[in-house]
């Protein structure tokens, strides 16, 4: 029989309770059964079991510090993307079998959950694992992603006083065409000639 590693409750029906409690409270340098049953208000050995729970979800450190995700869970704006993270990282086996599991009823996740742990349909253990699923999932949201930042245009760039200089010389420039029209004296001399073209190159016909 296989022996799969999938999270569960002993109390499937407190975790919602639970995790809306950890909204509220402050964030603990540990989390552990003493901040659990004191500052939460959930004592017993069924609730303990949230404890491993969210470290196999990745709420907490193997030591039982918070995580970056129990802190972004905490975040009212990232709260149930947050936890749809940390039910993918806690059910990851199923995840492998069916990326779309938490959109599967209840029948047809609990033979996902008997596939995975080889276990029988009547066990306690398929029972708790499909019950805890499907409690945590009410407060989670997989259509979001969490710390997904928005990409936005760069600022259009002022441009400085040259730059904008450059442009309104560019926009007022124009060309310009010149129609001539000469009468030249009637006269055998060249010189008259050269003097007057001359002239007219170095008064009218410059750039």
């Amino acid at each position: 029989m296989a022996q799969i590693n999938i999270p569960y409750m002993s109390a499937p029906g407190s975790i919602p309770k639970i995790l809306e409690k950890i909204k509220e409270a402050g964030t603990p340098e540990n989390f552990n059964s003493d901040f659990l049953s004191t500052k939460l208000g959930f004592k017993g050995g069924n609730y303990r079991t949230f404890i491993s729970w969210a470290k196999k979800a990745g709420l907490l450190n193997s030591d039982g510090t918070p995580t970056h995700l129990y802190k972004s869970f905490r975040n009212p704006s990232s709260s149930k993307s947050s936890l749809a993270k940390a039910i993918k990282i806690g059910y990851s086996e199923l995840y492998s079998r069916n990326e779309y599991c938490h959109d599967l009823d209840k029948r047809a996740f609990k033979g996902l959950v008997m596939e995975a742990t080889g276990e029988p349909h009547d066990s306690r253990v398929v029972e708790n694992i499909v019950s805890t699923f499907f409690n945590a999932k009410q407060l989670a949201d997989f259509d979001s992603a969490p710390g997904e930042i928005e990409q936005t245009e760069p600022p259009a760039k002022k441009p400085t006083g040259n730059e904008e200089d450059t442009k309104i010389q560019k926009k007022l420039h124009l060309g310009l065409n010149y129609t001539i029209n000469l009468v030249l004296p009637k006269t055998d001399d060249p010189s008259v000639y050269n003097a007057i073209f001359k002239s007219l190159r170095e008064n009218l016909l410059k750039d």
